[in-house]
């Protein structure tokens, strides 16, 4: 491989156009192609970002463009196909998180992933998270002795559904979100999910014209006789002062750790409509350079692809989050406890 990583990203939205500026601003990495399926997409983010090549077909892309690695940064059920092609071409993977949406994308994916001997990695960020992870540190030191049981809220307020994704009916808070609040949830506890249990109601969103349902909660078993329970919503009010509302706690037999992080008293925004407070945690940018755990998570792909070290989130963890969250939604349809099956 040559000194600089070369990468290439599949979907020019915003969250692909965060992706380029963390390449460029990566000393060691490079942005060679974009592609986006909507014509012109992509082009306007090449000229936008200085990016050389664009196109509309990523398998045109992953054969012409000589790129090493592929970002996927697509709506949650498009990555199943993109990143099969992608390993065919023995290109390096980083798939926005979940992994995929059906236990069939799951299993086919994995098979191209070592068919293929390429490195992937899912982005399920909370893992950098500076909160999560100086908790899980006193978790793997025995500070908190063994875990016992935890408790997870990560909801976001209605404008994501109804505004911020334009595919929000054609995929679920639980994608969205609860794939990060089930993959935190198994790092803690350093264990798969045996059994889950799951109710949800829905009605608000679909008022609004997004067919999706508004809220799940999930209770979690786990193999080692660990239980968690896990709330995931998007129809917390626009007013909410953060986008997002996220509660942890984490019990061992020895101690316990209580996370707050929708809000801080660093620093706040008052205007005459609304109270903020700024993101200085997930994503923002010091004098232009993108910074944040959000994207520090995307920056730890090209140095360990660059490196050879081993990725912090591994396509078992994001395979199994994926495997767990199909659980939880059959379990809220059913009213029933649903085993997880691996």
């Amino acid at each position: 491989m040559n000194s600089k990583l070369k990468m290439a990203i599949v979907g020019a939205g915003i969250w692909g156009e965060n992706h380029a500026k963390i390449y460029k601003a990566h000393p060691f990495c490079e942005v060679v192609a974009v592609c986006d399926q909507k014509k012109g997409k992509a082009r306007e983010l090449a000229d936008k970002m200085g990016i050389p090549q664009a196109y509309e077909n990523y398998e045109e892309m992953f054969k012409k463009c000589g790129c090493d690695a592929v970002a996927i940064v697509t709506p949650d059920f498009a990555h199943a196909d993109i990143a099969i092609k992608a390993a065919e071409n023995r290109k390096h993977v980083l798939v926005e998180k979940p992994l995929a949406t059906t236990r069939e994308d799951v299993f086919a994916m994995r098979e191209a992933f070592e068919k293929n001997k390429v490195r992937v990695m899912v982005d399920l960020h909370n893992r950098w998270s500076p909160a999560f992870n100086v908790a899980h540190q006193s978790v793997e030191k025995g500070e908190l002795g063994a875990v016992y049981s935890g408790y997870m809220r990560l909801n976001d307020i209605k404008w994501v559904a109804t505004d911020m994704l334009p595919w929000a009916a054609q995929s679920s808070i639980l994608w969205f979100l609860g794939s990060h609040s089930l993959d935190t949830l198994r790092w803690f506890f350093n264990d798969e999910v045996k059994r889950v249990y799951a109710v949800s109601r829905e009605g608000l969103l679909k008022g609004l014209g997004v067919d999706t349902v508004d809220t799940y909660l999930t209770t979690l078993e786990f193999r080692n006789g660990g239980i968690a329970q896990m709330e995931n919503g998007w129809i917390t009010p626009n007013a909410n002062p953060c986008v997002n509302d996220i509660k942890f706690n984490i019990l061992g037999d020895k101690g316990m750790i209580s996370l707050d992080l929708s809000n801080h008293n660093l620093i706040q925004k008052y205007t005459d409509e609304k109270v903020i407070v700024p993101d200085m945690v997930v994503q923002h940018s010091i004098f232009g350079v993108p910074k944040g755990f959000a994207f520090e998570s995307i920056r730890s792909f090209v140095d360990c692809i660059l490196s050879g070290e081993e990725f912090h989130v591994s396509v078992e963890d994001a395979a199994n989050t994926s495997l767990a969250i199909l659980a939880i939604m059959e379990s809220a349809r059913t009213r029933m406890p649903v085993d997880v099956q691996y």
